[in-house]
């Protein structure tokens, strides 16, 4: 087993009344990409940032490549990458001076430097703009520079937090692609994401939290079987008809409606036979289904399970 790159234990931080994060434990090899999911406000960017050395834990300890977050701040700040949810680059300056700008920072060496910008150029196709002031990007160019200047100094750690936020689907395909990436040339992710399904693709372990405190974790797939029941999806002619059918069907049910797309969506416990039952009841009841669909669970139906049952 590889030795962690990132340990995180009991870490704890408090604002006033509100606990923001509250005991976490996590580990994060080389090579591995870490989901950290919640809902807003769930203490994830807190976690990032305690972990990156912009804020101080109250309690716990976390270690990345050895050295202690709290008692070594300055050598932690040396062995990671950070793009954090604002962008860091500078507006005033191009995309080359941006890198050039962090791979100083880093102290790398002038033939060293210069070799790893123009590198990273290409790898992440930014020549078509490198040149240009940021100032001129769109999002998805600013986006891509920020978590390219993650990954100047080659860091054992990498923390993403909501990397692809705004993005298009092709720009956020394409960072899907060099996040896995980093993992596979043996860097530690950390993974804040608001799009799960980004997670379920990327993420080789996932941490759900909720109101500072882990209520899951484990690899996507096991969180899904460990939900153990599947999902009918029932879209009804007549979105009157739904708060029948919702009754109908919850019979023993977890029932959820969503009126705009004239949907039902009931959690099942006995799969098939009960799904048959339920479209059944609404058959009797004389409420049209224009379609369903029975479905294993997805990673959305673990996040909501375990972060609803909370509220």
């Amino acid at each position: 087993m590889n030795q962690p790159v990132i340990v995180v234990e009991g870490l704890r931080k408090v604002y006033g009344d509100v606990v923001a994060v509250a005991g976490l434990d996590f580990e994060v090899e080389a090579g591995t990409i870490l989901g950290l999911l919640g809902p807003n406000g769930a203490g994830k960017t807190t976690t990032i940032e305690i972990l990156t050395t912009l804020r101080r834990a109250d309690a716990g300890r976390a270690t990345i490549a050895g050295f202690d977050v709290g008692r070594q701040p300055e050598l932690v700040r040396r062995v990671i990458g950070l793009a954090g949810q604002a962008a860091a680059v500078d507006d005033r300056l191009t995309a080359r001076e941006n890198l050039d700008l962090f791979a100083r920072l880093y102290k790398l060496p002038a033939p060293e430097r210069r070799a790893r910008v123009d590198e990273l150029i290409e790898r992440f196709d930014l020549g078509g703009f490198a040149d240009r002031l940021v100032a001129t990007y769109s999002g998805g160019q600013r986006r891509r520079l920020d978590v390219v200047a993650a990954l100047i100094a080659r860091p054992p750690a990498i923390f993403l937090d909501e990397p692809t936020t705004g993005l298009d689907p092709r720009s956020r395909l394409e960072l899907w692609r060099e996040i896995r990436a980093m993992a596979d040339e043996g860097a530690a992710v950390v993974l804040t994401t608001q799009y799960l399904e980004e997670a379920d693709r990327l993420a080789d372990d996932i941490v759900i939290i909720d109101r500072g405190e882990v209520v899951a974790r484990g690899a996507a797939d096991e969180l899904k079987k460990d939900l153990g029941r599947d999902v009918l999806v029932v879209h009804v002619s007549d979105p009157a008809d739904l708060p029948r059918a919702a009754e109908l069907a919850g019979d023993g049910a977890d029932v959820a409606t969503d009126a705009g797309h004239r949907m039902l969506t009931v959690q099942l416990g006995d799969g098939p036979p009960e799904a048959l039952a339920v479209l059944r009841r609404l058959s009797d009841a004389g409420i049209p289904v224009e379609d369903f669909q029975l479905r294993r669970p997805t990673l959305d139906d673990v996040f909501l399970t375990h972060t609803e049952v909370r509220r």
